[in-house]
């Protein structure tokens, strides 16, 4: 809740709607309290202005030495307004039948007055000889304002829940285009550069899709840039080091000086090596950058076969096994792609793997290709480390250190991620390499 806008939107304008409710309650329960004080001294008032003329015709037309009189009900309710008729000395001449003449103070005057427990109003007649005091039990008036009370209060009971969710709907709906925004980054790969659509975004987050698209179209110009200098670089080192090459081979045969012949032999395996490192680089550079996918299928049974065919004829044909299903494999990737991660595998097997076991090539119905090779297993920490950037399984090697590093960056823009595993599975040692060639149009026929 404190990290979630939408939840602090929520909680907070809840709150304050409740607040507000509540208060609004509590003013109008006053407000009601004194309208309701005002119509009770009222009724008070005109109850003993009504009562006075009947008391006066009562007291006047009795002979002289009556008792007081107290009325009895008709019907049994319940009294509270009752009175008592007094005259000048005190003596009660009338009062009601619920009266409790100990309940009212003595006369001063015409007018509203208050004990601990009753509010009084009294009033007189025929030059003060007939008094009548007329009197309400405050804990009526109390009751009376407790029910108003709850009934304020009870239907907020219902409409404040009710309130509260249509609060939260209401700042979902609203924060919905930001939701979306930040599924829409959720859902991005790492090599996924290009704009986020804002369209819906508010106005107040508006500005941050903007600088955020900007910095990633200032990324992706970066990275494109990078990437064609490599290719560009490793492109035009390929014609110089192909004419020095051939100058090295014609220095061998030559020259007749064994010691220039070695120096010259030396020339030709570094050039070599650059130049399968620039063969490497220009790889990369299509890995990174290149397009993986393509709108129709094609059968990864031939390119598999076309490139271990390639890498027949450059070794032993017995040192690679090739397994292909018998149905075709249709994928959506590209087959250039394909070719130059599967390459990269076999160079890797063949170069680092036991010349005296064959390195393994499988193509399983799912998509899913497997290259393994023999040899000596390697430590967790060295296999964490292979899919880097010019790491070596052991300084002793002459690759490159790119091969892997290239298969990955494939394979994660795939969205299959490369899995190594040594010993291979059912072995003491070798190391097994994984991938799957998923994509929308995969499918075995």
């Amino acid at each position: 809740m404190q990290r979630s806008l939408q939840g602090r939107l929520g909680l907070s304008i809840g709150l304050l709607l409740t607040l507000l409710w509540l208060g609004a309650a509590a003013v109008t329960a006053l407000v009601v309290r004194g309208e309701l004080d005002e119509v009770f001294d009222s009724a008070l008032q005109e109850t003993a202005q009504r009562l006075l003329p009947l008391a006066v015709m009562d007291v006047v037309g009795r002979e002289e030495g009556d008792l007081a009189q107290r009325l009895a009900a008709v019907r049994q309710h319940d009294e509270f307004f009752t009175y008592v008729v007094r005259d000048a000395d005190g003596h009660v001449l009338l009062q009601s039948h619920a009266a409790d003449p100990a309940a009212f103070p003595a006369y001063a005057g015409p007018g509203f007055a208050r004990t601990p427990t009753h509010r009084l109003y009294s009033e007189e007649a025929l030059q003060g000889s007939v008094r009548i005091t007329v009197a309400e039990p405050l804990a009526h008036r109390a009751m009376v304002a407790r029910e108003v009370q709850i009934g304020l209060v009870l239907p907020l009971v219902l409409v404040i829940p009710v309130a509260l969710g249509a609060v939260v709907l209401a700042v979902r709906a609203g924060i919905a285009p930001v939701r979306r925004f930040r599924e829409r980054l959720e859902a991005r790969t790492a090599r996924d550069l290009s704009p986020v659509p804002a369209a819906d975004l508010p106005s107040e987050i508006a500005p941050v899709a903007t600088t955020l698209n900007a910095l990633l179209a200032r990324l992706k110009t970066a990275f494109d840039a990078e990437r064609s200098f490599a290719a560009n670089a490793a492109h035009e080192l390929r014609t110089p080091l192909a004419g020095a090459i051939a100058q090295a081979q014609r220095l061998r045969t030559e020259t007749t000086d064994p010691a220039a012949r070695r120096r010259a032999a030396d020339i030709e395996a570094t050039l070599k090596r650059l130049t399968r490192l620039a063969e490497r680089l220009m790889q990369m550079a299509r890995a990174e950058g290149g397009r993986v996918r393509l709108d129709h299928s094609s059968d990864l049974r031939i390119v598999i076969r076309a490139v271990v065919g390639d890498f027949g004829g450059m070794a032993s044909p017995d040192r690679v096994s090739l397994s292909l299903p018998d149905r075709p494999v249709m994928s959506d990737i590209d087959p250039d792609a394909a070719g130059i991660l599967l390459r990269n595998l076999l160079d890797n097997a063949l170069r680092h793997g036991s010349p005296d076991a064959p390195v393994a090539v499988t193509l399983r119905g799912d998509g899913e290709l497997i290259v393994a090779n023999a040899g000596p297993a390697l430590p967790p920490e060295t296999l964490a480390r292979l899919t880097g950037r010019f790491e070596r399984a052991s300084s002793r090697s002459d690759g490159s250190g790119l091969g892997l590093a290239i298969v990955a960056a494939i394979a994660g823009r795939m969205g299959s991620p490369l899995v190594l595993t040594s010993p291979r599975p059912g072995s003491d040692g070798g190391l097994e390499a994984r991938v799957k060639l998923t994509g929308p149009a995969l499918r075995a026929d």
